[in-house]
Formats: structure tokens, C-alpha cells, sequence
């Protein structure tokens, strides 16, 4: 064999164990490679254990537990059946990996979960599952996962609103420019802007206060919803599950909870996450270069803005926040979809809903946490918001001067034409628009030249701003405190 030829074949065995020796490191990691950026990017882990492999089992279980008591007090179970239940239905006891171990058997999650519970449970597990179908228990944990996360949404929520209500009063007063179209408009108060965001977000917690009754609700009718396995004291038994895990009670249902009730939700989170990126786009505007109003917190000693624009000082959270909200929405149209089952259900929701409940959940918490971060710490420089009305050289007070005309008894008209022929003048010249007024015949025969320049202060012409920042954080305020945390079971 030539030199040459042999060492080709050493180097292609080298690559061969490498690639060997690679596969069996990930047959051997199995479940631990992580894929998703929720694993080890997004995501705080009070609202990712809601959702978790563990948090639906330990859920599950507690469905399950409460079924068994229900029958307990109907009479059909006795107490010692219903305490040895009780005893072994924890995630510690009945594991998600024996249930994963039966279910590689079974191919049936919740068949799975009775045989593990009933194995556990001895002589006891003859009632495991009594009268359910597997819908029972996954619609009504899922309730119990929607329901601990609606807690945890009111209270982010209402920590983001707090600091919204902050930042409305500290900058009531700050006068800065008002803009529509991207254009200059009139004078506004940036604690006017975020008064806006206050009175929305107010209005997201009234709003998950009407829709929570409906979205935590299960059920325990049966097969295909009517009773018929429950026994001559169906309703009962459902009403006591429900009372017992903290639900809601459904007038009807099929196999499954009304997925009208899932949409409303993802519906509702959808639409904060809106909010959140119309607030945090705003701040993303008024940082640029050429605005420079307000900006993002930066670590000036340590953080990097760019791997080499060394000067940039980006509104990275801001823009994280921004993008994930665009991932909230798109779980509306899987929702809209999953809702239709055939008949009185099919499986075809199963593997969406795995996606659409928990990653809007956790990602719409995420980014709540961000926007309170940026909105916390976030940089106002009224000075320069006072500098960008100058450069304006007086145009954005034409609004002022026009109203000020008429009330002087200038028809309408004449004043909107004389205002715009003086403001395109002074587009065009560059001059000062109060210079050019100065010179109006038309104006300075009704205003001495003092009246202009009183005219043509920014502060002059804001209005209620004050009024309504006050009128907005008030009701905010006492909206937040009224909303308790729901019980954890009745």
C-alpha cells in the first residue's frame, strides 16, 4: 500500500470513531438534548414548572385523587380506599417516569397513569379511574395548569402595571413632542403616553377577571359527555370534583371542554403581548439616534452594545420582548383550529395544544417581566425632548395659534389658511414660524408680539394631560388592588 493511500485510510477511520463515538453520546443523553429555546434561553421556571412534563403529572394525579374522594362521599369508595389514594397519588410516589415506562407499552397516556397509580395503590386500585374517560383527567388538569397560571398573569401583570403608574406620575409633566405619521404634531406629555399604556393594561386585568370563571373550568361526564358511566349521581360527582380542585363546573360538554374557552385565553394573550411590543416599540422609536428621548438601562460598565461598533448602546431587551410577542400571537390560529373536532372529539388537538397553552403562557410571562424591566429603569431626557420641539421652529404650535384666531373671530377657514401658508413658509425658508407670523398682517392686527410668543410655549397648549395622567393612574390603582389571587382548591 502507498504511503499516500494509507494515510487516507487512517484519517477516515479517525473521522469514523469520531462520528460513532458522537451518535452514542446522544443515544446515551437521550431526553436531555435540548432543542427548544425554552429549555435553556426564555422563560422563568415558576411559569415553565406550571407546564412541565412534571407539573401536568402532578396535576393529573390530583384529578385523579379527587375523583376517588368524590366517590368517597357519595359512598360508593370507602374512606380507607380514598386515604390509600390520596397517599400514593404524588408525583414522588407515582412517577412521570413509570408512567413514561407504561406508556412506551401502552401507547396511552392516561392508561397509562392508572396502571402506575393502581400498582401503587394495591388492593386500594380497584377504583383508580372509576367512571372517567381520559378527558376528564387531562381537560380538568389543564384547568388546574390554566389556573395557576392566570395567578401568576395578575400578579406580573399587576407589578408591570404599578410600574407603568410610576413612570406616568414621575413624568406627568414632562413636556415633549406628540407625533402622527412619523411627522411632528402638537405638544403631548410623556406621562400623557404612558397614561395610554396604564388605562390599556387596566384594562387587560378587568378583562382576565371576566374571562377567568370561563377558561378554569373541567369536566367529569364521561365518555362522550353524557354521564351515562357516573351513575344516577353524575352531576354530583361532578360538582364535588370540581368544588375540590378549585373549578369551575361546565352545563355541557362533549368528550372534551369547549375549546372556546382555550381561544378566549390564548385571545387574551395575544392581545397583552400586543401592548407590550406597542409600549416597548415606542421606546424602541424614541431611542433612536436621531430622537434620543428616552433609553433602555445600559451597563456602561461592563455591557456591549455591538461586537464592533463599540459606541452602540442598543435596546436589546426591548427588542427580545418585541419579537417574542410576535410568537404569542401565532399560537391564535393553531387555537382557532383546535377547536374543531370531529363529532364529539378527536385527537388532532392533543399535540397542538402541548404547544399553543404553554409556550404563550410562558413566553407572554416572560416578556412581561422584560417590559417591567425596561420600564423601571427606563432614561427620560427631558432635555432633549425640549430640544426636538425647538428644532421644530415653532410649527408644532400652529394648532395653538389657529384656535387662538378663531376665538379672536377669525372664521375657521381663514385661519387654517393663513396658519398653513405661514407653516410652508416657513418649510420652505427655514425660518421660525413665530417670525413669520410676527410679520402676518392678518395676525399682528389681532396679536401683539408678546401675545405670539406667549402663543408659541409648548407648555401652553397641553391641555387636560395632567388631568387625564391623574384621572388614568387613580383608577389603575384601585382596579390592581380589588383582583385577589384565586384558591388553589375550594
Amino acid at each position: 500500500m502507498e504511503l499516500e493511500e494509507f494515510g487516507i485510510l487512517q484519517k477516515f477511520n479517525y473521522q469514523h470513531r469520531v462520528i460513532i463515538k458522537h451518535v452514542k453520546h446522544l443515544a446515551i443523553r437521550g431526553n436531555n438534548v435540548t432543542v427548544s429555546p425554552l429549555d435553556y434561553r426564555y422563560g422563568r421556571d415558576e411559569a415553565k414548572s406550571i407546564w412541565s412534563r412534571e407539573g401536568r403529572h402532578e396535576r393529573q394525579l390530583d384529578v385523579e385523587r379527587a375523583l376517588i374522594w368524590a366517590h368517597c362521599q357519595l359512598g360508593r369508595v370507602s374512606p380507607e380506599d380514598y386515604d390509600k389514594v390520596a397517599e400514593i397519588a404524588k408525583p414522588n410516589i407515582v412517577t412521570a417516569d413509570r408512567v413514561d415506562e407504561i406508556e412506551r407499552e401502552t401507547r396511552h397516556d392516561i392508561m397509562a397513569l392508572t396502571k402506575a397509580m393502581a400498582e401503587a395503590a394495591g388492593d386500594s386500585g380497584w377504583c383508580i379511574h372509576l367512571g372517567a374517560t381520559s378527558n376528564d383527567i387531562v381537560d380538568s388538569a389543564v384547568a388546574l395548569q390554566i389556573r395557576d397560571s392566570i395567578n401568576l398573569q395578575q400578579d406580573t401583570l399587576k407589578k408591570l402595571l404599578s410600574t407603568m403608574c410610576d413612570l406616568a406620575e414621575r413624568e406627568r409633566d414632562t413636556v415633549m413632542l406628540g407625533r402622527t405619521h412619523g411627522q411632528a404634531a402638537v405638544p403631548i406629555t410623556f406621562g400623557l403616553k404612558v397614561a395610554v399604556w396604564v388605562d390599556e393594561f387596566r384594562r387587560h386585568l378587568d378583562r382576565l377577571d371576566e374571562l377567568t370563571p370561563r377558561v378554569i373550568t373541567g369536566k367529569f361526564l364521561g365518555a362522550v359527555g353524557t354521564g351515562a358511566a357516573q351513575g344516577e349521581n353524575a352531576f354530583e360527582l361532578q360538582n364535588l370534583i370540581m368544588q375540590n380542585l378549585g373549578l369551575q363546573t361546565p352545563i355541557a360538554t362533549t368528550q372534551v371542554v369547549g375549546r372556546d374557552r382555550y381561544i378566549e385565553w390564548v385571545s387574551w394573550m395575544a392581545n397583552v403581548s400586543t401592548s407590550i411590543e406597542k409600549a416597548l416599540q415606542e421606546v424602541r422609536n424614541l431611542q433612536r439616534s436621531e430622537i434620543a428621548e428616552v433609553g433602555e438601562y445600559f451597563d456602561a460598565e461592563k455591557q456591549v452594545g455591538s461586537s464592533t461598533m463599540a459606541h452602540k448602546k442598543n435596546p436589546i431587551t426591548a427588542e427580545n420582548a418585541c419579537g417574542l410577542a410576535r410568537i404569542v400571537r401565532s399560537m391564535i390560529i393553531p387555537s382557532y383550529e383546535n377547536a374543531l373536532l370531529w363529532h364529539e372529539r378527536d385527537l388532532a388537538n392533543s399535540s397542538a395544544e402541548r404547544f399553543t397553552l404553554s409556550h404563550s403562557m410562558i413566553l407572554l410571562d416572560d416578556i412581561i417581566i422584560k417590559c417591567d424591566k425596561v420600564l423601571s429603569k427606563l432614561g427620560v431626557d427631558s432635555e432633549r425632548m425640549m430640544y426636538n420641539i425647538k428644532a421644530q421652529k415653532g410649527l408644532v404650535m400652529a394648532e395653538k395659534l389657529m384656535i387662538a384666531l378663531v376665538d379672536s373671530g377669525m372664521p375657521r377657514d381663514e385661519a387654517h389658511e393663513v396658519l398653513r401658508s405661514a407653516s410652508m413658509n416657513a418649510i420652505n425658508t427655514g425660518e421660525d414660524l413665530e417670525n413669520i407670523c410676527a410679520r402676518s398682517e392678518a395676525i399682528s392686527k389681532i396679536f401683539t408680539r408678546q401675545d405670539l410668543s406667549d402663543l408659541f410655549k409648548p407648555e401652553s397648549h397641553l391641555g387636560f394631560s395632567g388631568e387625564i395622567v391623574d384621572q388614568a393612574v387613580k383608577i389603575a390603582r384601585a382596579v390592581s388592588y380589588t383582583h385577589l389571587t384565586l384558591p388553589t382548591k375550594a
